[in-house]
């Protein structure tokens, strides 16, 4: 099979996310995974955009600790309803919660990345919010999605990319950004570096 693209440098892939690691693999990257240890609490005065901003920075900042000559990649996502962060689950109770307040409502996805390599001098940060609009779920739909286990590693309790697509109205914006990696800018950065080419 032709790669999609061709790689001039490898990259850390700085996150042990499985949706971002596939993404990497379907694009032809060389890449590497050093999953980032980070303690992830948003600070009280933040705003949702600064937050995910923050924790891509510190997360490629962790793994450059170690890979300070490389080309790191960092992402973070975060789903926001009326400026509050819903994070991923700590339990299907509030997998079920969360998945109702969404219900019939819009809310936004934000994503940052951060492009990191200590020895170039290079740190480019960008962010990429996507709307989405969910249907009026019912509450048993709810708790059998829950059911299915798909909510409990995701921010906001739902995957668009599975079988959680049900709950998905409408989206204005980049549909891969709700998945957890904007791929159209992603792809402009890797190529205005020269990481990448065809």
């Amino acid at each position: 099979m032709t790669e999609l693209f061709t790689s001039r440098k490898e990259i850390v892939l700085a996150s042990g996310s499985p949706r971002r690691r596939a993404y990497f693999t379907e694009l032809g990257l060389l890449f590497r995974v050093v999953a980032a240890d980070i303690e992830e609490r948003r600070g009280a005065d933040e705003t949702a955009e600064e937050y995910v901003r923050r924790l891509a920075r510190e997360k490629a900042a962790a793994v450059a600790e170690h890979w300070c000559r490389s080309w790191i990649v960092a992402a973070d996502t975060v789903v926001c309803l009326d400026g509050r962060v819903l994070e991923k689950p700590a339990d299907p109770a509030e997998a079920v919660e969360m998945l109702l307040q969404l219900s019939g409502r819009q809310h936004d996805v934000h994503t940052a990345v951060c492009l990191l390599n200590r020895d170039e001098g290079v740190e480019e940060l960008l962010l990429v919010t996507t709307r989405v609009q969910f249907w009026e779920v019912p509450r048993e739909t709810v708790e059998r999605y829950v059911a299915t286990g798909e909510p409990m590693d995701k921010a906001g309790s739902y995957g668009i990319q599975g079988v959680g697509a049900f709950l998905v109205r409408d989206i204005c914006g980049s549909y891969s950004n709700v998945v957890g990696l904007p791929l159209c800018e992603l792809v402009e950065m890797l190529m205005r570096y020269e990481l990448i080419g065809n």
